[in-house]
């Protein structure tokens, strides 16, 4: 597996637990990927849910390390 298709897989399972998250992604490296995930308040957990055990799946049989973040969109901006 590239990171490439550990990204689409996972951008797949976001997409499937909300169809209006935001996905932002960014390769660290051949085998590390972070997504920056933003979605509604109501969606985050079934995100997180939907995410986790792949992500350790990938991490563990494959050496992908894909590490999801997820963000309430609605949320105001940290000051700061």
């Amino acid at each position: 597996m590239s990171i490439d298709d550990a990204i689409k897989q996972m951008t797949d399972k976001i997409k499937a637990a909300c169809g209006s998250a935001e996905v932002k992604v960014a390769k660290m490296s051949d085998e590390e990927a972070r997504l920056s995930v933003y979605a509604p308040a109501g969606d985050m957990q079934k995100i997180k849910d939907a995410t986790f055990q792949p992500a350790m799946d990938m991490l563990n049989k494959d050496g992908m390390d894909v590490q999801v973040f997820v963000y309430d969109k609605d949320a105001p901006p940290l000051k700061g």
